[in-house]
């Protein structure tokens, strides 16, 4: 869909870049023009997401995620295009022009959100009626109040193949409407017939952060599988992007989240005082939903089942949240197989002393391991060590280190020295084999200058390196379009489509006389074509000696074109380019 540029030249002016990203991230460390903080997108400890304070753009040097403004709310609030607009114009208070394609969306997902929103009425309306009595005595057995199952918005399914879908369609809802929120599904026996995805559960709404009923979660009041049922993914729901309570739980007073198994776990959690309590729906942790409750919390207490399943998943939950800076801690019931049993049978202070003596995550991984491990015999010992080193050298900080060395040297009855030397022999060798890593990926130049999405892979490197400088200076000064003339040089000296298509829209914009700014243009590209544009635009590149510099990224674009006809070895091409100082390495100072 398209929106005028004059529109989306303003809506990115009235939208610092600096005061969006601020929202979600951070921001303390400045190097230059550069400020820097914690990537919302991926987990991890230091700092390498940066925002161009100047060309209004992001990029992130660990995960490669980059763009403008609306690339970065479109990823952050996972919004379409059109949506993310909206979202940046009711920010900036801007009416958005009128435009049928973009109406005709925001109406399809607005659509949706309201079905769902009738969807859950109806499914609260079905437990207090007549039919729901089952589902009430079920959430009676829970120990669910009526109070807390309105604050969730608990409901039922009937136990009925058309149900819910009667009685939306009677209310003007489509089958189309009802199958594009997976409320629907159709029948494999009936030709052109459907049925109700939720039939016989009581039913979880799930509200995501804003508010909106965006899915469902239905736990069976019969026998059969499976338990616990959840919409499939929809123009509105990702199931990895959601955490069950989490609309309730951003407004703790408690400075901590629970991280919990089952929805009902969070019911009860919350009807006992702890209302910091979430669950990731029923599946195993996402790296998406990790990310989640880092914009609302720094600490995070894991309280999973204590069976065998429960420790599996909360190892893999650990795994994720340790790459991030949160402060994780896992709680070890005892006596009880989740948190809601635990309550019933030893009450609220009970549990209230239990995460006030919670293990850290890496206490929590020694007691796991000495629970695997006979540490009456040499073997056990051996074994427990072995793992127990290789988990401390994971550990950054070296003071960190020693400490949980000795404790480990106390619990295998051996000298914290010997201990302490493994896990340095451990680090070490972790992180010379992450420097050579390291080495050989900048061996291998014709793989960095690559961008990381094969579907805009370049033909010819050497070529391409170049023709990314031609890019980056025409972004920063677009009176460089001069040098261009007088080289005679195209469009159709591009090896890269991806490239040319960027050159396009630049001169269209020039020729325009429309401003050119990198946040410009990276807005009106996709996922990945934006990511790697801010990454070259994130290169140095000196303006004070630009008309030289084109020139070389000009001769070198032709001089590539006649290696490439000699059949020279591309990678030794490049690298000789790469290292020549007369072009465009010559210029490092910054704009």
């Amino acid at each position: 869909m398209a929106f005028s540029e004059l529109f989306l030249d303003e809506l990115v002016r009235r939208n610092d870049i600096v005061d969006v990203v601020s929202q979600y991230v951070h921001l303390t460390k400045k190097s230059g023009n550069n400020l820097f903080g914690l990537c919302p997108f991926h987990s991890e400890k230091t700092p390498s997401f940066s925002v161009n304070i100047e060309r209004q753009i992001y990029h992130c040097f660990g995960c490669g995620a980059g763009g403008g403004v609306i690339n970065f709310i479109r990823e952050i609030e996972n919004l379409t295009y059109v949506d993310a607009v909206h979202f940046l114009a009711k920010r900036a208070g801007l009416t958005v022009p009128d435009d049928t394609v973009s109406q005709e969306v925001r109406n399809r997902r607005a659509r949706l959100l309201e079905l769902n929103r009738e969807a859950a009425r109806f499914f609260y309306e079905a437990l207090k009626s007549p039919g729901g009595e089952a589902a009430r005595e079920y959430l009676a057995r829970r120990s669910i109040t009526p109070d807390f199952a309105t604050r969730f918005g608990i409901g039922f399914a009937p136990d009925s193949w058309s149900a819910l879908s009667d009685a939306m369609i009677k209310s003007g809802y489509s089958t189309r409407d009802l199958l594009d929120a997976g409320l629907i599904k159709k029948s494999a026996k009936t030709r052109g017939g459907f049925y109700d995805t939720f039939r016989n559960r009581l039913m979880f709404p799930v509200i995501d952060v804003r508010g909106n009923v965006v899915g469902f979660s239905g736990r069976l009041l019969g026998d059969g599988e499976p338990k616990y049922l959840n919409s499939s993914d929809t123009p509105v729901f990702k199931k990895s992007a959601h955490l069950f309570g989490l609309n309730l739980a951003k407004k703790t007073k408690l400075g901590t989240l629970l991280l919990v198994e089952g929805n009902i776990d969070v019911v009860k959690l919350h009807q006992a005082g702890f209302d910091g309590a979430v669950a990731s729906l029923g599946t195993a942790l996402a790296e998406e939903q990790v990310q989640l409750l880092s914009r609302y919390t720094k600490n995070v207490i894991i309280a999973y089942d204590g069976d065998a399943a429960g420790a599996k998943a909360a190892e893999r939950a650990l795994s994720l949240m340790e790459k991030s800076d949160m402060r994780v801690h896992v709680l070890r019931l005892k006596g009880a197989k989740d948190p809601d049993e635990f309550i019933e049978k030893f009450g609220r202070d009970a549990f209230a002393n239990l995460l006030d003596n919670v293990e850290n995550h890496i206490e929590y991984r020694i007691t796991t391991l000495l629970g695997k491990h006979a540490l009456e015999t040499d073997e056990g010992r051996l074994g427990f060590l072995k793992e127990a080193t290789q988990m401390l050298s994971n550990i950054p900080n070296a003071v960190e280190r020693e400490i949980y060395a000795k404790r480990v040297a106390e619990r295998a009855g051996v000298s914290s020295d010997a201990v302490l030397s493994e896990v340095k022999k451990a680090y070490n060798a972790r992180r010379r084999a992450n420097e050579r890593r390291r080495q050989a990926r900048e061996r291998n130049v014709r793989a960095a200058v690559q961008p990381k999405s094969r579907d805009i892979r370049y033909k010819n490197e050497v070529s391409a390196l170049a023709e990314e400088g031609v890019i980056r200076l025409l972004v920063l000064d677009c009176e460089l379009f001069g040098v261009l003339e007088e080289y005679d040089f195209s469009e159709s000296e591009f090896t890269s489509d991806y490239l040319r298509r960027i050159y396009d829209m630049i001169k269209l914009r020039y020729e325009a006389h429309a401003e050119i700014t990198p946040s410009l243009i990276a807005n009106a590209l996709d996922g990945a074509e934006a990511a790697h544009f801010t990454q070259f635009m994130s290169k140095p590149e000196s303006l004070s000696r630009a008309d030289m510099a084109m020139r070389d990224y000009i001769k070198k674009i032709r001089a590539a074109k006649v290696v490439t006809q000699a059949a020279e070895d591309p990678e030794a091409a490049l690298l000789r380019i790469v290292r020549d100082k007369s072009g465009c390495g010559g210029y490092e100072n910054g704009t």
